[in-house]
């Protein structure tokens, strides 16, 4: 039973955080695995966040149905996703159609990170650096360091950290294979989106199709949400000039939220399964309000200090951390529940526990244990 969208101009819907939790759960194939290829699950996910080279495979993984690691990797290595910075001055993995279109959509964050080190810049032409870095990396892919030290040669008084952000700020920079392929991950080595794909990159595009996009795999959500989601500013316009084609609602604080007309909404009261999510997936970060997927007690509880470990989403919500370690043949999966668990939560999460260890790990025996890792200093 799909959750009721009726509303007036003048007294939209109120969806719950739980009905937001479920809509939005339905969209990131989280309430139950999609039979989509990868490729078209990055498509619809817009990315995967990439920080760290394994999460995209786990990210897919719990949205896919039999996910193969050796299929993200296969696409990545036939050039169809890339690692690129994109989203919040962050590394995601892209469909190369994405890489070429959303890249330039959110220069205007690129350029707002830039600023933070221009006094270390002091004295360089920007667009000359650019010049020489693009002839630097197009003529073989580079390795950050050796980029680092021929920037350094043109530009010996500027600081060699600021140089490599101005280069990745100004031009469109992919990590190149083996860096990020399953198993066989190599030092960051560098070249242009356009080199490596082998077409230009696509005029800046108007943020209309990004917008209904992302409805389509994060909404209902408010114009903050999106700016949240893409690093961006400045957006309300594009959400009014949509207006006549997209449904409103309001969440429980008041907040008005922008849906698809046909983009489905469960019911709230729909079983969602647990799931093992990495370090920084999209999910946690897609929105200004994170309350449909983070309680507000467990806000930040996803690690302590830089060291960020994986969600583990129950009944919907974050609401228990996991690790693996290996002990000679044996991965060992450690959930510390933020919560006391029932029996049958306990059951669950130990099935998809084991069933993640099956296929995201070449162990040859596998331990589920529930205990304590993380020290939050409450």
């Amino acid at each position: 039973m799909a959750a009721k969208t009726h509303r007036t101009a003048a007294h939209p819907t109120v969806l719950s955080t739980r009905a937001l939790n479920r809509a939005t759960l339905d969209r990131q194939l989280l309430l139950r695995r999609s039979a989509m290829s990868a490729k078209d699950a990055v498509a619809h996910l817009l990315g995967l966040q990439a920080q760290n080279t394994k999460p995209p495979y786990f990210q897919l993984h719990a949205r896919l149905t039999d996910f193969d690691p050796e299929e993200l990797s296969a696409l990545m290595e036939s050039r169809e996703v890339v690692r690129i910075v994109t989203l919040r001055s962050t590394l995601h993995t892209h469909t190369a159609d994405d890489a070429l279109t959303l890249r330039p959509l959110v220069q205007a964050a690129r350029e707002r990170e830039l600023k933070n080190f221009r006094r270390g810049l002091e004295g360089v032409d920007l667009g000359r650096l650019a010049a020489v870095a693009e002839e630097l990396v197009v003529e073989r892919p580079r390795p950050v360091k050796e980029l680092r030290e021929e920037l350094l040669a043109h530009w010996p008084d500027a600081d060699p950290l600021a140089l490599t952000v101005a280069a990745r700020c100004l031009l469109p920079l992919v990590q190149v294979t083996p860096r990020g392929m399953w198993g066989r991950s190599g030092q960051v080595a560098l070249t242009t989106a356009e080199h490596w794909l082998g077409r230009p990159a696509e005029p800046v595009p108007a943020p209309d199709a990004t917008v209904l996009r992302y409805l389509g795999a994060f909404g209902p959500a408010s114009v903050m949400d999106f700016q949240a989601w893409a690093g961006l500013t400045r957006t309300k316009e594009v959400f009014e000039r949509l207006r006549p084609r997209l449904l409103t609602f309001r969440d429980e604080r008041g907040v008005e939220l922008f849906d698809l007309p046909d983009a489905p909404r469960p019911d709230p009261g729909t079983p969602a399964p647990p799931r093992f999510l990495p370090e920084f997936d999209n999910l946690l970060l897609g929105h200004a309000d994170r309350t449909r997927v983070i309680p507000a007690v467990n806000k930040g509880r996803n690690g302590v200090g830089n060291q960020a470990y994986g969600s583990v989403l129950i009944d919907g919500f974050f609401d228990a951390v996991w690790r693996v370690e290996r002990e000679g043949g044996t991965a060992i999966l450690t959930v510390q529940p933020l919560r006391n668990l029932v029996r049958d939560e306990r059951a669950e999460i130990t099935e998809e526990a084991a069933r993640m260890l099956a296929a995201m790990t070449d162990a040859t025996d596998h331990d589920v244990r529930f205990g304590t890792f993380l020290d939050y200093g409450d």
